[in-house]
């Protein structure tokens, strides 16, 4: 199943659709407080029916009665922060074990490592790279996939950013300025050597923080940076969601859907854009996809079914468990993103400083757009190009994937076949420049679709 919300947007509800006013966090955590007693009985319900020693669990009302109450259960659970499940993965013919470590932390985010242990060192280069997962709204293990594609040929590093509403607010805020400075402090961490893949949302700080090392001629620069579904220019080939951005403006966010965690989460007191507000939204853009998922289920469980419901489930745990966004973030990143257009209009500063990608001359581009993306339509991502204009031509190039959508973009299996082999070869290429061939990354092409060529 494709996922066509993640991280390009701002996913909010249409013009009929729910407006936050305060009190309404505090209602929704007592809602799910008031229908515990509820879930429990249906949860207890469910194990009754799906007892062996019960005769009513080989008929279909027993089988229909043990998926009514799971749908009701997993309808109405809250969802935790998913486990990485990652623990081996296969570098040329030797498995391998993970370790995933955290290597830096700050208040908002965590670094961290998938450190592979090798009992022969691999022939082929294992570049170092740094993903740099969405903050918006879910929690960066919906990259399990991406991260999988890239661990047999890289050592592999991701941010995963940390749910707003478990942090004190004595840990001050969080916006847009700092999310820059947290992509400088990594890379100054990692101490260079490293390429950057931005998946969707960082696109732009991504950008940014290149372009202000650049300008202070920083010598831990990434060997290069990969944006993929990015929003760097949301004006080319607008999308709804782009669209409804635009026209609602910033008073309109900063007054319907900032609201303050309540008593007792740790980051009582603090502004934010809850995760249920943004699954709300996500889940309205395709609710009737949604629902037919769960007919599905419904239907997969009564007839025993196993494989289809153990994907449902796998797919929806991930998809269900959200997170609560920093308002100064969120509404920062609405404004400079997505209603004002600064960084291609120029306008984008850091710290009181002007982001200019123009002064990019050192890092290799790779932009990646997918053919039916309806979050983060096609050229928005393309456009970076006409911002990095002293990139050297056989440094950078674009790829245009047919016949996905947003999330195609960085999981599945037109990613893994087609998609990420091109990251590994351009990060490859560009991290050993000695190596540059005249017939390599900027030439080559695929029996079908867009080639990837420079820009």
């Amino acid at each position: 199943m494709a996922i066509g919300e993640f991280g390009g947007a701002p996913a909010v509800p249409d013009d009929n659709g729910l407006l936050l006013s305060a009190p309404l966090y505090w209602f929704y955590e007592m809602s799910h407080a008031a229908l515990n007693p509820s879930r429990a009985w249906a949860d207890a319900t469910r194990l009754f029916f799906k007892n062996p020693i019960n005769p009513l669990s080989f008929t279909t009302l027993g089988k229909s009665v043990a998926a009514a109450c799971e749908l009701f259960e997993r309808s109405t659970r809250r969802y935790g922060k998913p486990e990485w499940r990652i623990s081996s993965t296969l570098v040329g013919a030797e498995r391998v074990p993970v370790h995933v470590s955290t290597v830096w932390e700050r208040p908002f985010c965590r670094l961290l490592h998938f450190e592979r242990t090798f009992e022969h060192r691999p022939k082929r280069p294992q570049p170092r790279l740094l993903i740099v997962a969405p903050m918006s709204g879910h929690y960066a293990s919906l990259l399990r996939g991406t991260v999988e594609a890239f661990l047999p040929n890289h050592d592999v590093y991701v941010t995963e950013w940390l749910d707003a509403r478990m942090i004190p607010l004595s840990e001050g805020g969080f916006d847009l300025d700092d999310y820059i400075d947290y992509l400088i402090s990594i890379l100054h961490a990692l101490g260079g050597d490293i390429s950057m893949v931005a998946v969707c949302q960082p696109s732009v700080p991504v950008m940014a923080a290149v372009s202000v090392m650049e300008m202070d001629d920083d010598p831990y620069v990434p060997h290069a940076m990969v944006l993929m579904g990015g929003p760097i220019d949301t004006r080319v080939n607008p999308t709804a969601v782009n669209t409804l951005a635009e026209r609602r403006g910033i008073d309109w966010f900063r007054h319907h859907v900032i609201t303050k965690v309540p008593f007792p989460n740790p980051g009582f007191m603090r502004d934010v854009y809850p995760g249920f507000l943004q699954l709300n939204g996500f889940v309205s853009m395709n609710l009737d996809r949604h629902i037919e998922a769960h007919k599905q289920l419904f239907l997969h469980l009564v007839r025993g079914d196993g494989d289809s419901a153990h994907k449902h489930r796998e797919f929806y745990d991930e998809y269900l468990a959200v997170m609560d966004l920093a308002a100064e973030f969120y509404l920062q990143t609405v404004d400079t993103v997505f209603v004002r257009h600064a960084l291609p209009k120029g306008e984008m500063t850091h710290r009181g400083r002007p982001v200019d990608p123009g002064r990019i001359k050192r890092v290799a581009l790779l932009t990646i757009e997918g053919e039916h993306d309806d979050i983060s339509g096609v050229g928005q991502t393309e456009a970076a190009h006409r911002l990095c204009v002293n990139i050297p031509p056989d440094r950078r190039a674009h790829w245009l994937q047919p016949d996905v959508g947003h999330y195609g973009v960085f999981n599945g299996s037109r990613f893994r076949s087609e998609i990420a082999p091109r990251i590994a070869d351009f990060v490859l290429t560009m991290s050993q420049p000695s190596r540059i061939a005249h017939d390599g990354v900027g030439t080559r092409r695929s029996g079908k679709g867009v080639a990837l060529h420079t820009v």
